[in-house]
């Protein structure tokens, strides 16, 4: 049985702890500085978040953010930086939405097929980036951020009456046309007719697949000791270009997931208004979750509680900016607590093994002094 390491516990919730403190100490400073009260914003995001249709939302907002995150933490766990999941995420709801709304299923197989469309377009799109690090050793940061514009670029295209998208009639919007009411998930619906996406729960059922992949199988400690030491992963007989691959082909599967609460639940269609920065928000969700599943959830929720809760601060005489720089504040603190609760960590460590090695000489010493 694996020994209670309490110091390393500790560390863990140290981490998130000191950078949501600092955060939130932040942007109360920022917000005196501006003149504006520090209190009073906070207290009016929580009033926002007790209203029953609220926290609909802010349920449903960390579903997506929960996949976006998933997918970033695969590659983090991978020692790879995925920055690309924003474009894989939108190209995906883009011809999955495209490729639903063209055909006509039953129900279960209509939502399967587009299901297994995104997945393919997210992990074909960022399987770019994995072939050009494998095979090039070309920096998956540049190649995944490069795509993110390419993918914009590819969208507009595809998006024009031309090709792919629809202009409704007496619009200016542009769509990939409604998928049929055969291929939307069901909702689950609770008080007054609100309804929170049925694929929010396969978002959070998929954070349990990751976690039992991860820790219990042969191919999780594959991926974690590639990430932690690729030679030493190679000289045990891991093919790290081999994981390299795979890990961006499955971050890039999930983070094509990432549109489906929204896509399966509310829009059934993919159109110009479809949310941005998903991707880059899941990063920042997923480094305050240290990769961890259950980390990520809490994380998720919080962020989609500020998205979401700041919305009522226009109606309170407040900027819902105030929401945006707490975001950016988090980001920021997240990096630097995280910095400090690190170097922290190895000082600890050092004078733990100093104080087993002084104990130890100390103890052949006494041995010496009885045996004379």
């Amino acid at each position: 049985m694996k020994k209670f390491d309490k110091d390393k516990v500790l560390l863990a919730i140290a981490g998130p702890a000191l950078a949501l403190v600092s955060a939130f100490l932040l942007t109360m400073i920022v917000l005196a500085a501006s003149g504006v009260d520090p209190i009073d914003p906070l207290r009016v995001m929580i009033d926002q978040a007790s209203y029953e249709d609220v926290q609909v939302l802010i349920l449903n907002q960390a579903g997506i953010y929960y996949l976006a995150a998933l997918a970033v933490a695969i590659g983090f766990r991978m020692n790879l930086f995925n920055i690309g999941v924003d474009g894989q995420y939108r190209l995906a709801a883009m011809i999955s939405a495209v490729v639903g709304a063209s055909v006509s299923l039953p129900g279960p197989l209509h939502v399967a097929l587009i299901v297994l469309v995104a997945m393919v377009t997210g992990a074909f799109w960022s399987g770019i980036a994995g072939v050009l690090k494998a095979k090039r050793g070309v920096s998956e940061v540049v190649s995944t951020i490069m795509l993110n514009a390419i993918a914009t670029a590819l969208i507009a295209w595809l998006i024009l009456p031309k090709n792919l998208g629809v202009q409704p009639p007496g619009s200016n919007d542009l769509t990939t046309g409604d998928i049929p009411e055969s291929g939307w998930f069901p909702a689950l619906t609770i008080g007054d007719g609100l309804e929170v996406y049925g694929f929010t729960f396969v978002a959070f059922a998929l954070g349990v697949v990751y976690w039992f992949v991860l820790n219990r199988t042969r191919f999780g400690f594959d991926l974690r000791a590639t990430g932690a030491s690729e030679s030493a992963a190679q000289a045990s007989g891991v093919d790290a270009k081999k994981m390299i691959m795979t890990s961006m082909l499955i971050s890039g599967a999930v983070a094509g997931l990432a549109g489906m609460p929204l896509l399966l639940g509310e829009s059934h269609t993919y159109n110009l208004s479809f949310p941005v920065g998903i991707g880059f928000t899941g990063i920042t969700i997923a480094l305050l979750g240290r990769n961890s599943p259950i980390g990520i959830f809490f994380a998720a929720l919080l962020i989609a509680f500020i998205d979401k809760a700041s919305a009522g601060l226009d109606t309170a005489g407040y900027a819902k900016e105030i929401g945006t720089i707490m975001q950016g504040l988090i980001v920021i603190a997240v990096v630097v607590s995280y910095e400090l609760v690190r170097r922290y960590g190895i000082r600890r460590q050092q004078q733990k093994v100093g104080q087993e090695l002084a104990a130890g000489h100390a103890l052949k010493t006494d041995n010496k002094e009885v045996a004379a």
